[in-house]
């Protein structure tokens, strides 16, 4: 089974947050010798801990940046975006880049509801629910209008490069119900989604209408792991995930804390009553321990392929559990 990577340049304390974005950088380097199959940059906005404001950047950044590795977004949040700059960004990429970039479509904000009025310039929008408008507005911006559309004369440019592949990206059933409507590929945010994934998969492939463009469902798992080479390591850099997710859940969001810090952390009882509850949306432990889980995981949802987060304060010990994790699960290196 393919093992992809999902990034969100998340930005160390004690570090400026545009070394987050050089890290990322590194890390797809190591991804692609390490054999892994695609690269995924996530949008989200006005968060401390994360640096991944612009994903269509990063994108032609990190393709640039390497050879083989498909690279895409993970994704862009439609709503906040003009169809047509979103078909003409991913067709310059894809003509830069052929054969190596995907389009992944969400419909949430990627933010709070400030930044997203911010970022879509009017209350109306931030309740209207007409992604699938959206998304045949963006394909028909590089496929035609139909005879008569007010916007039939205007094509997203280079017009000699298709739109990349599409996936609609979900932590609802909504997502596996659009993907599966419009005939796209399927990833459900399993590393922070709060649904049974083999529900919701499932679904999205008993559902499915084949497309001009696709012709089979496809479902990719995202999932949370950490690796380490000792139970231990791997533990402490899970109390810092875990710290930093209780502090963005708790409305005091910052930079991800090293282990350290989460050492020290005056830790409540109801603090770690509410980590326990999280603790099982992320593998942790040694490459064989995880390797095994995500295994587990990604057969009882029958998914196509896995794609991994993993937050870790040190850039290197993040590289590092990548590599760990793509040696135990037989990656062919490149």
């Amino acid at each position: 089974m393919p093992l992809s990577v999902l990034d969100l340049s998340p930005v160390p304390s004690g570090t400026r947050p545009s070394q987050a974005l050089h890290a990322t950088i590194e890390l797809a380097r190591t991804a692609e010798a390490a054999g892994y199959h695609r690269y995924w940059l996530a949008e989200h906005h006005n968060i401390p801990s994360v640096a991944s404001s612009s994903p269509e950047v990063m994108i032609g950044a990190v393709a640039a940046a390497t050879s083989a590795i498909r690279v895409g977004s993970g994704g862009i949040m439609l709503p906040n975006h003009s169809p047509l700059k979103v078909a003409e960004t991913f067709r310059v990429l894809a003509g830069l880049h052929p054969d190596r970039i995907d389009l992944g479509l969400g419909r949430a904000p990627g933010t709070d509801r400030r930044t997203a009025l911010a970022l879509r310039r009017s209350r109306e929008a931030l309740s209207a629910d007409d992604f699938p408008d959206e998304y045949a507005e963006l394909r028909a911006y590089a496929e035609g209008f139909p005879a008569g559309h007010p916007f039939a004369p205007i094509t997203a440019q280079p017009d000699d490069v298709p739109l990349p592949p599409v996936w609609i990206l979900g932590s609802s059933e909504y997502g596996g119900q659009a993907a599966a409507a419009l005939g796209t590929g399927f990833a459900y945010a399993g590393h922070f989604g709060t649904l049974d994934p083999a529900q919701v998969m499932h679904a999205y492939r008993d559902n499915f209408r084949p497309s001009s463009h696709q012709a089979e469902p496809h479902a990719i798992l995202a999932l949370a792991a950490i690796v380490a080479e000792t139970e231990e390591r791997a533990a402490q850099l899970a109390r810092a995930n875990a710290l930093s997710m209780l502090r963005l859940r708790s409305g005091r969001p910052g930079p991800l804390p090293s282990p350290e810090e989460a050492a020290e952390y005056p830790w409540s009882e109801g603090e770690l009553a509410a980590v326990e509850e999280w603790t099982g949306l992320v593998s942790v432990g040694t490459p064989d321990r995880v390797a095994a889980d995500l295994a587990r995981r990604a057969e009882a949802a029958a998914a196509d392929e896995l794609i991994i987060t993993t937050n870790i304060h040190d850039p290197a010990e993040r590289r590092h559990s990548f590599d760990l994790l793509a040696k135990e699960w037989g990656l062919k290196p490149r």
